[in-house]
């Protein structure tokens, strides 16, 4: 079969504009009948914060406190993994030279740091992980242009190699999510050989994993043709996958797989369902969207250095007369955070130096530039309740794209390091709560009788 010209069958225009006016017709509901039932859409309070919908032990997102008037109150961001700071773990990577994702793994499943023996045992459970079953990418050999919902299928497929798949034991989900973590990177740079074969129309490479290595170098290693890689490049890649592993079990894809889970459903169901949240470009790719929108502004702008031109378009997006007309400055802002995300702080504490090594300083002073003006710009068009800074999105593809990773593997990649939060959140949920997730929507339709067929216009 020819995958790469295969389609799903389409109705023509006509007939797609006529239902979707149909549906319309008969399905709008007011934004302001949701404030006035007291409706909290998007789960969120009316000054912006979550609604509270659980207790963790796992991960905290600090952005903000409160007053004795419950007022909101913003303050520099915080990420806090099993009550360690990660500029703690940031800092320690750099002071000592060693890679400390395997050990945020540990922290984030057990809620301890690991001693050495307890670490070096666990890094090569994780290594002896990485393979996948004999056979399986045969199994999965229909190739797609995304990655993530090729993940997606992957996670599923694996169900069919587990003998114990339906088992809610805590010894069997944990045997399940390293096994997942350990393999999720191996089946991203799997899936991309697939895509590059049957859409890219270049040949296809694959490496087996490497006794020894790092997560990070382990992706370089299976990623890049000719397996090399520098120090500097790996450790970089491990501080990514450093800051995207948890946020919190109010992310959407987190929530995703406590809802999930909530309901009994195996591992790799929960999991997937997960990777598919984080698919969306309002929340893990993001990233996508501000390497987007940041070629949109290059080729629109006729100088990129004169700030009064790319103040004036930064204001067309805003005014969603630019870029995707959706009013949004991607990597700017946060559900959470406002003076500052902490992730985009650890980000930018070494992507000036890596940039500057890359020969990309141009790049890194337009980065800034956007960073500087949009939330002026913003702040001037839009009435906010809080600050707006970068999000960790505005800079991670820019690193990406500097470690030569293509533009396909920036969600995955993030998909990669959040497996170990979503993970961690799973077992919580089943161990702590184990009651099905079931929140209220009320209904606002008018009753009405049956017309029979005849008496319909």
């Amino acid at each position: 079969m020819n995958f790469a010209h295969a389609e799903v069958a389409t109705l023509d225009p006509t007939t797609m504009r006529t239902l979707c006016e149909e549906y319309i017709a008969n399905n709008y509901i007011d934004p302001e009948t949701s404030e006035r039932l007291g409706v909290k859409r998007g789960l969120r309070n009316p000054d912006g914060t979550g609604v509270l919908a659980g207790l963790t032990n796992v991960c905290d997102v600090v952005g903000y406190k409160k007053d004795q008037e419950g007022h909101v109150i913003p303050t520099p961001g915080k990420l806090i993994y099993r009550g360690v700071n990660i500029n703690e773990i940031v800092d320690e990577a750099y002071r000592n030279d060693r890679f400390v994702f395997e050990e945020v793994i540990w922290l984030l499943l057990f809620g301890s740091l690991p001693t050495r023996e307890q670490l070096d045992d666990f890094c090569e459970i994780l290594a002896e992980s990485r393979a996948l079953p004999d056979g399986f990418m045969d199994t999965m050999n229909a190739p797609s242009p995304n990655i993530m919902n090729k993940l997606q299928r992957c996670v599923l497929g694996l169900y069919s190699y587990d003998e114990h798949a339906e088992d809610l034991s805590l010894e069997n989900i944990l045997n399940q999510s390293i096994n997942l973590i350990a393999s999720m990177p191996t089946m991203m740079v799997n899936a991309y050989q697939m895509k590059r074969r049957y859409y890219d129309k270049q040949s296809m490479f694959f490496h087996l994993p490497k006794p020894g290595q790092s997560t990070a170098e382990h992706i370089l290693s299976t990623y890049r043709p000719d397996q090399k890689f520098t120090h500097e490049e790996a450790k970089l890649l491990d501080m990514c996958l450093l800051v995207h592993a948890d946020h919190g079990g109010g992310n959407c894809s987190t929530f995703t797989t406590r809802v999930l889970s909530s309901s009994g459903t195996d591992t790799y169901s929960a999991i997937s369902a997960a990777i598919g949240a984080l698919k969306g470009p309002k929340h893990g790719g993001a990233n996508i969207k501000v390497m987007e929108m940041m070629a949109d502004i290059r080729a629109h702008v006729s100088d990129v250095t004169d700030e009064d031109e790319m103040r004036a378009y930064i204001g067309k997006i805003v005014d969603k007369e630019a870029f995707d007309h959706k009013g949004l400055v991607y990597g700017m802002g946060h559900a959470v955070y406002s003076l500052s995300d902490p992730r985009a702080v650890v980000f930018k504490s070494f992507v000036q130096q890596l940039a500057m090594a890359k020969g990309r300083k141009a790049d890194f002073d337009f980065y800034n530039t956007v960073e500087r003006l949009a939330p002026q710009v913003i702040a001037e068009k839009r009435h906010i309740y809080k600050g707006v800074s970068t999000n960790v999105d505005f800079y991670s593809g820019f690193v990406y794209n500097m470690l030569g990773i293509p533009v396909e593997l920036y969600t995955p990649m993030f998909a990669v390091a959040r497996v170990v939060g979503w993970s961690a959140h799973r077992m919580e949920e089943l161990v702590n709560v184990d009651k099905i997730i079931r929140p209220a929507y009320k209904s606002v339709m008018a009753t009405r009788d049956y017309l029979p067929m005849e008496n319909r216009g």
